[in-house]
């Protein structure tokens, strides 16, 4: 079956179909990372409370926590008010990034200047 032709209009996608994915811990409001997902990666998440993406660089879909055991639960998900951008609320286990973070944004902080 596929994703809801109400939803899937909705969708803006870029030349290769996907759209990114925001994926936030649904209790702290943590950001936890970005993913791809096409129309079947957003229909399996939705039927299945799963989260599911497509794998750029693997040319597949791949349901996170399948292999490291970081399972994704979805709680909800949203459209942004253009449709270009899917936000997952989850609750992680373990890592949410193959580094083994916490958080893909963990790593490498940006020096930003005072505002005015």
């Amino acid at each position: 079956m596929p994703l809801d032709p109400k939803i899937a209009s909705r969708l803006k996608r870029n030349g290769d179909g996907l759209v990114p994915a925001i994926v936030q811990q649904h209790d702290t409001g943590e950001v936890l990372m970005l993913a791809w997902m096409d129309d079947e990666a957003l229909h399996r998440t939705l039927t299945t409370g799963r989260a599911t993406y497509w794998s750029r660089s693997r040319g597949e879909y791949w349901v996170k926590g399948d292999t490291s055991g970081h399972v994704q639960h979805v709680r909800a998900v949203a459209l942004d008010c253009d449709g270009d951008t899917v936000l997952l609320k989850v609750d992680q286990v373990g890592a949410a990034c193959h580094t083994g973070d916490r958080t893909c944004f963990d790593a490498d902080q940006l020096e930003v200047a005072a505002a005015p």
